[in-house]
Order: C-alpha cells, then sequence, then structure tokens
C-alpha cells in the first residue's frame, strides 16, 4: 500500500535525475569535447561535430523530459539517441579507450549497462 502511495514521488525523483543527468552530459560535450571526440569510430566523420550535435540533444531530452506534454517524444528521443551514440560505446568497450585517459578503464561495461537500463526504462 504505502509502495503505491509513493511510486509517483519515485518515479518524479528518477525523472528530474535522469534529466539533470542528461543535461549536465550534454553540457559537458560543449565544455569538454575532446573526451567524446576520443570515442567517436574513426569511419565516423566530423568527430567534434558528433559530439556537439549529442550534446545538444542530450540537453534538448533532459529538458524535453520536465515539461509533461513532451515527456512521451523526450523519452523516445533519448532512447534514438542512446543508439545513435552506441557505437562510440561499443568503441569505447572495443579499443579500451577511457573517457578520461589517466585512468583505467575498468567501468566500461558498467557503463554500457547502464545505458541499455535507460533504455528498457522506456
Amino acid at each position: 500500500m504505502l509502495y503505491n502511495r509513493m511510486m509517483p514521488t519515485i518515479k518524479l525523483i528518477l525523472l528530474w535525475v535522469l534529466a539533470i543527468t542528461m543535461d549536465g552530459i550534454g553540457v559537458l560535450h560543449f565544455i569538454q569535447p575532446k573526451p567524446f571526440v576520443r570515442i567517436v569510430p574513426k569511419y565516423l566523420p566530423a568527430p567534434l561535430a558528433l559530439v556537439y550535435m549529442s550534446g545538444f540533444f542530450e540537453i534538448l531530452g533532459g529538458v524535453g523530459l520536465l515539461i509533461p506534454t513532451t515527456r512521451a517524444w523526450a523519452a523516445w528521443a533519448l532512447i534514438a539517441l542512446y543508439l545513435a551514440v552506441f557505437p562510440g560505446n561499443i568503441n569505447m568497450l572495443t579499443d579500451n579507450i577511457s573517457l578520461n585517459p589517466q585512468e583505467a578503464n575498468p567501468s566500461l561495461l558498467a557503463h554500457r549497462a547502464q545505458d541499455e537500463c535507460r533504455i528498457a526504462r522506456y
């Protein structure tokens, strides 16, 4: 019974956490693009432009999640974005590329699983 009453609050908190995370990471694409450029697969053109585009759409999706009338569209757009950047995620994993080159990269599998969980949530 308590669970049913708390569920809307929990969902709202998680919605805000996801929106803030997406917006924060999106902003990072603009203020520190170099780590994101490193993970763009070599076969894709204009890595910096792709990083800026994905950052823009992450910010847009994060904001869209907070507006009830655009929430569903934003959720589907973020799913499309996760699928679009998936080659970069695979590139990170297969080429052992870290967003922070000073550290080892043991968290890559956890990072990939996090993306899949976000997709599964919708």
